[in-house]
């Protein structure tokens, strides 16, 4: 039998609240980090490289490695697994340095 993490700590569902991921409504949980929304919902790549457009998301989960980058309410650099999960919240794919406008 699987059981997840929360039941083997005896933890109950919080009440969940949405943020949109690239248009795409998601639930996510009070404490939640981004990444953990993300995860939770299946999606694995949140950002491209700035050469060669390769897939990245989370890698070292603490915030040290800048591969889980993701803008969030119009701000890009955002580190998706250090930012919580805040009600409302606008997360979308980044695309290289997240800095189009500046892009010659």
């Amino acid at each position: 039998m699987m059981r997840s993490p929360r039941e083997l700590v005896g933890g109950r569902p919080e009440a969940t609240f949405p943020l949109t991921f690239d248009g795409r409504e998601l639930p996510a949980q009070e404490g939640q980090s981004i990444a953990a929304v993300l995860w939770a919902a299946g999606v694995l790549a949140w950002r491209t490289t700035r050469e060669g457009a390769a897939p990245r998301g989370a890698f070292c989960g603490i915030g040290a490695c800048y591969d889980c980058l993701v803008t969030v309410n119009g701000r890009p650099n955002q580190r998706a697994c250090l930012v919580p999960a805040r009600p409302g919240d606008s997360v979308t794919t980044q695309e290289g340095t997240g800095h189009a406008d500046l892009a010659v």
